[in-house]
């Protein structure tokens, strides 16, 4: 039987939006069905036209899809703010990640270094440029696949450390979370929700939208590593 609300998010804020869809369901009695993929493949489906109720993305791709026209004009909506972190492998020595220079330090003395292809990967690897490990011989600099968890790459002891959304690292077996980045480096990713522009069911999908951004997620958000928008 098809959901009632269909959608497509990027991978973190997949626990969120199962949970809160559960709920909603319950609450209201219809049923939310949410895809989550990498968030260069949900963008990249959307613009080649598949039809989805919802969207949950981050912000500056939701800005890029509303401007060209695939989603409901005004329905953009803030939804989570998450933080980047890094993980080690379960049990190794966690790095200091007090401030710049320690995490610098960390990175340097790495033998590889793991990053996603969503926005925390593109802040990650200004910061790995900046620091020159991008010109060491000695660190390795691996780049997550679309849509498959850095995590898993440290678990498997592909990658020393990782670096990705806190969200992204916390059902992820195997690793251990280090902490997150110092407040100077820093940078958090807004998540927004909005309604697609071929939307089949646009009222479900905006009273979909009112639930997940009313202060009732908001213990639902922060469970699961993010603070709300």
């Amino acid at each position: 039987m098809a959901a009632d609300i269909v959608g497509i998010s990027s991978m973190a804020t997949r626990q969120i939006l199962a949970e809160r869809s559960g709920a909603y369901q319950q609450k209201t009695g219809h049923s939310v069905a949410i895809e989550s993929v990498g968030g260069v493949d949900a963008a990249r489906r959307i613009r080649a036209g598949e039809k989805f109720d919802i969207v949950v993305l981050a912000d500056d791709a939701m800005r890029g899809l509303e401007e060209d026209g695939f989603l409901k004009p005004g329905s953009r909506a803030g939804f989570a703010d998450s933080a980047i972190a890094v993980a080690v492998r379960s049990g190794a020595r966690r790095p200091d990640l007090s401030n710049e220079a320690a995490t610098k330090a960390a990175v340097l003395s790495a033998q590889s270094v793991g990053y996603s292809t969503g926005p925390s990967g593109t802040h990650v690897l200004k910061l790995l440029e900046k620091w020159g490990a991008d010109q060491s011989k000695t660190v390795r600099i691996i780049q997550a696949p679309p849509g498959v968890p850095v995590g898993t790459l440290v678990a498997s002891g592909e990658a020393e450390l990782g670096f990705q959304q806190l969200s992204e690292f916390l059902d992820v077996p195997g690793i251990d979370i280090a902490g997150t980045l110092p407040q100077e480096i820093q940078s958090l990713t807004r998540f927004s929700c909005g309604v697609g522009a071929l939307a089949a069911n646009e009222a479900g999908a905006r009273s979909f939208i009112g639930y997940l951004t009313f202060p009732e997620a908001d213990a639902s958000k922060r469970r699961h590593g993010m603070e709300p928008a």
